[in-house]
Order: structure tokens, then sequence, then C-alpha cells
């Protein structure tokens, strides 16, 4: 089992709103994405590297109600909020002994589809993020072919994520058990402090950060 960063995980209350928050912090516009009718919700995308992209992600007004939580915490993103990055999600070979490893946080593994994309992912049964977002979602791609290879290239590249985080150690274990190789960096957060996380990106207009 060898396990990787794959993408990182921009919440909104709206895809337009969503956008204009990625154009202000990176200075580059993400391109259209799809629907998840499983989940209710809608994307937009941003490349980020051969196989890394941004995902701008938000409750899908079109859709119907999907009868169960949204994942990456949708359902609890107010109208008024203000997009964040709220996790992760990590590449593996082998997700359900990725799973395994982190069964206590990572939740079930579920198919999933996009147009002609087909997945493996896994998902909390209440729809949360993870140890506060700082603990991965795990993803297996159908095809040998990453998606983020369609994106457009924009110049843009994630050179690090740090996650802060009341028991990074914690993190560290978990991410050793499903052989992780990746620039994550962890920081310490005193006991009841809030995780989250900082991602640092190149951009055609110099290095960013978006948290």
């Amino acid at each position: 089992m060898h396990t990787f960063i794959d993408h990182i995980v921009v919440v909104a209350p709206s895809l337009a709103v969503g956008a204009s928050f990625i154009e202000d912090a990176l200075g580059v516009a993400p391109q259209a994405g799809g629907a998840h009718a499983r989940m209710g919700t809608h994307n937009l995308l941003l490349r980020l590297g051969d196989t890394t992209y941004l995902e701008i992600m938000a409750s899908d007004p079109a859709a119907s109600a999907p009868g169960r939580p949204r994942w990456f915490g949708l359902d609890s993103v107010a109208a008024t909020a203000v997009p964040r990055l709220a996790t992760w999600v990590a590449r593996t070979d082998d997700i359900h002994s990725a799973q395994a490893v982190c069964a206590s946080t990572a939740g079930p593994v579920e198919p999933m589809t996009r147009g002609e994309l087909s997945w493996r992912i896994t998902i909390p049964a209440d729809g949360g993020l993870p140890l506060g977002g700082c603990a991965p979602t795990f993803i297996q791609w159908d095809g040998k072919i990453h998606p983020a290879s369609a994106l457009e290239d924009v110049g843009c590249r994630l050179s690090a994520l740090d996650l802060f985080h009341p028991d990074p150690v914690r993190l560290q274990v978990m991410l050793a058990g499903v052989n992780f190789d990746g620039a994550v960096n962890f920081h310490y957060l005193p006991e009841g402090a809030l995780p989250y996380l900082v991602a640092h990106i190149d951009t055609p207009k110099g290095p960013k950060m978006l948290s």
C-alpha cells in the first residue's frame, strides 16, 4: 500500500462564492467540474500538478436531497459562510487496507461517479471531516489516467500542506500506517483549539497560502 496527496478541498456556500475566494487568494480562476448526484453536490477544479488538484465543493441547489449527510461537512456550511480549506484527500492503491488502518475516522468505502469518472472513497456516516479535516479522506481512482491530467495547466503547484491539530502525533502515526509519502507538515495546537489546514501553492504570481 502506498498513499499520496491527491487533492485539497475548499468548501463554500456556493460555487460562485468559492470561485471568487480562489481567484482572490491565488490569482487564477478554477474551471468547471461536475455534479455528484448521490451526494447532492457539485464542484469546480484547479490543477495543482500532474496528479494533484484543488476542488471547490458546494451543495448543488438543483439537485435532489441525497437522503443522507452530504460529504465534507457541507450540510453545516451556512449560506453566509466564508469559503475555507476544509480537508484533503489521499490517493491510495489499496483503499480497503488504508480504511482498515483508519477505520475509526475514515468511514466506510463507497463507490462514486461523476460523468465518465469513477472511484472509491471513504465517507464518514455523519458526513463530517475526519479529525477536523486534518486526517485525510482516502480515494482510489478507477483507471490508470489521473483526472488532474485532463485539467488546464494554469501554472499552479501544491508545494506543501500544513496540518494544525491538538494531537499531531496521532496524525503522524495514522499516515505512517498507510505508508504515506508527501510534503505534509504537522503542527501542535493547544487542547481544545480548532484544527485547520494551510496549503502552500506556487502560482504564476508567486507563492501563496490558502487556509
